[in-house]
Parts: C-alpha cells; structure tokens; sequence
C-alpha cells in the first residue's frame, strides 16, 4: 500500500517537542515495517507564520516570504528525519522526482514546501498523484472537514464523507469567506479531484490515529471518496477483526 502523509508544522512540533516528533516518527516507522511506501510532507506551522510575520514587518515582499516558509517547511522535515534515522531518505525531497524515487528505494521520503506560491497541502496531493499513492491522509488540527471554521461557529456541520468535487465546493465556500480556515487549501482540493486519490482528512495531533487510519480505515475524521469508487475500501493494511 502506497500512502502519502501530510503533517502540519503545528501538528508536529507545536512547541519543538522532540517527544510529538518521535511519536510521529514511530507510527510512520510502523507502517513502513508493516509493508507501506510512504511519502510524508511536513508543513512549517506556528514556527513559519512567526518567521514570516517579522520578515513582513522588515519589507519582504511576498516571494520572499514564501521562501522563508518553505525554509522553515524543510527544517521541520530534517526534525523527523533525525527520528526516522536510517528508515528515511537522508535529507528533504526537494522534488517530486526526488520523492518518488526515495519511495521506490523502499526509503521513507519526507518533503517540505516546493515552490512559492504553493502550500504544502497542494505539495501533498501532488505528491500523491505523481506517485499514484493508494491513500492521502491530511493530519491536521482539526478533526475533519467543516462547513465553516469550527474555531469560529460553533454550529459548524463536520462532513463524515465528501466526493471530490464536494470538497473543492466546500473549501471554495470556506475560502471566499475572510478570515475562514480550512483543513486544505483550494488547490490541494482541486488536484485531489483530478487525481482521484482516496483521501481522509482527520485530527492528528493523537499521531496513533494516523495509523488507525491506514491499517484499518479506522478514523472520525472526514472520508473524500473519488467519484465512482466504492465507499468501503478494500485496501487497508490490516483488515477489521
């Protein structure tokens, strides 16, 4: 099974807390010893938005800002290949191509940011395009897809499931709204639905989940199902005792 894991900065290392890396680091290495390619792209968090919020204030402009957020991306990737050790790729992919043939190696390949512009989200789902991935997991703050930013309504309405065009409706309708956050950015949305890659979006600051998700389909996160494939998938790791 070929799985993509998408790891928020803020998910990761909140606060630079080796034992989060480490625990996160052990559920991909478990996976990757039970038979898993995996691929996982790491974003740059707290740590990012800080860095690029003083850059702001001292006149960069906006190429330059996402630079240093990418910068930021990739030392968070180093952090968890330091807790992957010899099971990880030795440094971040700093291509597609890159990735993918550290995964084809059998080495687990961990990404930051790509290019400017371009969120580590959409670097996630394009990730897992280019390397037909069986499964794309976003772990996130948040436990899923909601209708509104549920940090800000507190009637939000969380999706169970979503096809792949409903979600690019539904971070569509998120992001025309300001000030409104969502799981994954509009472009990440739309790469899903052109790649039709099955994707769950879930809360992963509990990084055990992350492998529920992946052995057994086992999650209360959101479920994006591509047109025309069944709702049940017959693919997981490990079957349902």
């Amino acid at each position: 099974m070929k799985v993509v894991v998408s790891i928020g900065g803020s998910v990761l290392a909140p606060d630079l807390d080796s034992r989060r890396v480490r625990e996160h680091a052990a559920v991909i290495e478990s996976l990757a010893e039970e038979g898993c390619t995996i691929g996982a792209v790491v974003g740059g968090g707290g740590v990012a938005r800080d860095y690029i919020g003083t850059a702001r204030e001292l006149g960069a402009n906006e190429i330059e800002l996402d630079d240093i957020g990418i910068d930021v991306t990739r030392l968070n990737a180093r952090l968890l290949i330091a807790a992957l050790g010899e099971r990880a790729a030795p440094s971040p992919a700093e291509t597609y191509e890159e990735a993918g043939a550290a995964m084809h190696r059998g080495d687990v390949a961990i990404m930051g940011g790509v290019m400017p512009g371009q969120t580590t989200d959409a670097v996630s789902a394009a990730l897992a395009e280019y390397t037909n991935a069986d499964l794309l997991v976003y772990a996130t703050s948040v436990p899923g897809v909601f209708s509104d930013d549920p940090n800000e309504v507190d009637d939000a309405t969380k999706f169970d499931e979503l096809s792949a065009s409903e979600l690019v409706d539904v971070i569509a309708d998120l992001e025309m709204n300001a000030g409104s956050s969502a799981p994954v950015d509009l472009l990440a949305a739309k790469l899903i639905e052109r790649s039709g890659v099955r994707t769950i979006v879930l809360d992963g600051t509990e990084p055990g989940r992350i492998g529920d998700a992946v052995r057994r389909g086992d999650h209360g996160g959101t479920d994006i199902i591509p047109t025309g494939a069944d709702d049940e998938m017959n693919y997981w790791v490990t079957e349902e005792l």
